[in-house]
């Protein structure tokens, strides 16, 4: 089948945030035919090209949404007032709703559908979000109109019109000015060249790799081509906004919050199926309003082999040694980690930590240089004897130096891998450290209790004391450590590779064009419907049919079939086909 692969920020890019999963799905499914529509969030992504693309990959078309472009269209009357009413549309949702619901929906139904008012507002959002494109469609982009004085004064008339929400209604020319240039950003996608017959309209199933954005070209497609959509998420962008959000001012956050979930559930509400990555990222799609019946969770699919001769090796560790391995970053809580290592020294005076990672831009850098003060003030540097040299009990690392060439030596460097983090999505790094055999005590946040299940210790975050004590209990017995390690590979081995990552989306493809209708009909020679002019084979890679056999939308204009009969197919012996 033919797979169109929608990205925001990753794949194809060298320095995308989702590529490596996407680039083993795409290479794992060579059976298949891939299109990527990527969406770019930066010139300097766009600098640092692509990633090596496996021959499977026929097209790949790219729109940047770092860049203002000016297309040069001016609209006409009519035109300027069918965009001021869409745009009124989609603000007057988003400023009805709630703070503490911004996807307007409930999740209680059998369908998960939206009620009562809910429903009304969702019915607005998506009728204003179909107008704007079907707009764009018939006179070529909106990108002016996007960024028009028109747009900002139909939302701020939305802000102050009667029903509005109070943080709305509070919103400043400043506020009303920002929420609209990110609006633009984020339609972006709506002023595309991608929804016809022959791009993605052509594509049997489009793939998007995460919400909000990434997701907007699969719903255009489902709208004008009807082409299913399936979206996977391993974090949710109205969390993620929650996250990146503190400080802007409450009517930023509640209107752009409302734009994210109306979006979301609007999503959820035309996606075939739904994958999340995990379940704290189920939890948050269901709030959302995602049919649970649509629901699918596939765990991310991680490469075993870099840590296979780790995990079978257990001894080589240092029994006395913890190690952290991640980027260093605020959420990750570092000095939670170092003042309970403070304790841990107090109980075990023998214990090291390693910190392996690299700061994450520059608030990780101002961070990490924080931690460094931090564990010099409480861990002076100690010697072995009168003439030895003293070194801290903490020490900072990177991979790739010739200590830690990779990150599979920074887990063999210890007995007892660490966590402490108060904000994360799915624990990739504590999935490596259980590739590697290791034993684990974790903060129990995001997807970490889902991800190691019965086979490591999990405290509260931001708690020293107890995962202090958690550690020292680790330590001072190295059989329920061995235990712990052997019972978390056997997990992550079963639950987290590749090959079942790879293995679940093929089902799932399956099972979605299984229950799609076929889109497009073949016609005979008089222009006449073609019994089974479309079988199961046509899915499957080869030359089965004359390429030039006659294929219209179903339902297309009279137009479409003037061109004169045209036989749907030549038939072709089996040897012949064979020898094909």
């Amino acid at each position: 089948m033919r797979i169109g692969l929608l990205t925001e920020g990753g794949y194809p890019y060298v320095s995308g945030e989702a590529g490596l999963w996407c680039d083993r799905l795409v290479r794992g499914l060579e059976q298949h035919e891939f299109d990527v529509y990527a969406l770019s969030r930066s010139e300097r992504e766009e600098a640092e090209g692509w990633v090596p693309l496996p021959p499977q990959v026929g097209r790949v078309r790219t729109a940047p949404l770092w860049e203002t472009v000016d297309d040069g269209i001016v609209h006409g009357r009519r035109a300027r007032r069918r965009f001021a009413e869409c745009y009124g549309e989609l603000a007057t949702a988003l400023c009805t709703a709630s703070p503490g619901n911004p996807s307007g929906t409930r999740s209680g139904g059998p369908e998960g559908e939206p009620e009562g008012q809910s429903a009304l507002e969702a019915d607005r959002f998506a009728s204003g979000l179909y107008g704007l494109a079907e707009l764009a469609r018939d006179e070529g982009g909106l990108p002016a109109a996007l960024r028009s004085e028109t747009a900002v004064r139909a939302l701020e008339r939305a802000c102050r019109a009667p029903g509005a929400h109070r943080s709305a209604r509070e919103a400043r020319v400043p506020d009303l000015l920002t929420v609209a240039a990110r609006l633009e950003r984020a339609l972006r996608p709506l002023s595309l060249d991608w929804y016809e017959d022959d791009d993605l309209g052509s594509v049997d199933l489009c793939h998007a790799t995460s919400g909000g954005t990434a997701a907007l070209p699969g719903l255009l497609a489902r709208h004008f081509c009807d082409v299913p959509l399936l979206v996977t998420e391993y974090g949710v962008r109205l969390r993620t906004h929650y996250l990146t959000e503190p400080d802007s001012s409450p009517a930023i956050r509640s209107l752009l919050a409302a734009f994210h979930g109306r979006l979301a559930a609007e999503t959820y509400r035309r996606a075939a199926v739904i994958t999340p990555g995990n379940t704290h990222a189920r939890r948050w799609q269901e709030r959302c309003g995602a049919d649970r019946a649509k629901l699918r969770t596939v765990h991310p699919g991680m490469d075993a082999a870099p840590f296979a001769e780790v995990g079978e090796s257990p001894e080589c560790a240092d029994p006395q040694t913890l190690v952290w391995v991640g980027r260093v970053e605020p959420a990750k809580d570092l000095v939670s980690l170092l003042h309970a290592f403070a304790e841990i020294r107090r109980a075990e005076p023998g214990a090291r930590l390693r910190i392996v990672g690299a700061p994450a831009g520059p608030e990780g850098a101002a961070y990490l240089v924080h931690c460094k003060a931090l564990a010099a003030q409480l861990f002076p540097d100690e010697a072995d004897g009168p003439h030895a040299v003293g070194r801290n009990p903490v020490s900072f690392e990177e991979t790739g130096g010739p200590e830690l060439p990779f990150r599979a030596d920074a887990y063999a460097s210890g007995a007892l891998v660490v966590l402490s983090s108060v904000v994360e999505g799915f624990p990739a790094g504590l999935v490596e450290a259980m590739f590697c055999g290791r034993a684990t005590v974790s903060t129990d946040v995001g997807a970490v209790v889902e991800a190691i299940g019965g086979t490591g210790l999990v405290v509260p975050p931001r708690n020293p004391r107890a995962l202090a004590e958690a550690c020292v209990a680790l330590l001072r017995d190295p059989e329920r450590r061995e235990r712990l390690g052997a019972a978390a590979r056997a997990r992550a081995l079963e639950l987290f590779t590749v090959e079942q990552n790879i293995a679940a989306f093929h089902g799932i493809y399956l099972e979605i064009l299984s229950r799609t209708p076929a889109r497009r009909v073949v016609l005979d020679a008089t222009g006449e419907p073609l019994p089974f002019g479309v079988p199961a084979e046509a899915h499957v890679p080869g030359r089965w049919s004359d390429p030039t056999a006659r294929v219209v939308a179903r339902g297309g204009p009279g137009w479409a079939t003037e061109a004169g009969p045209v036989r749907a197919a030549t038939p072709v012996s089996a040897s012949e086909g064979a020898a094909r």
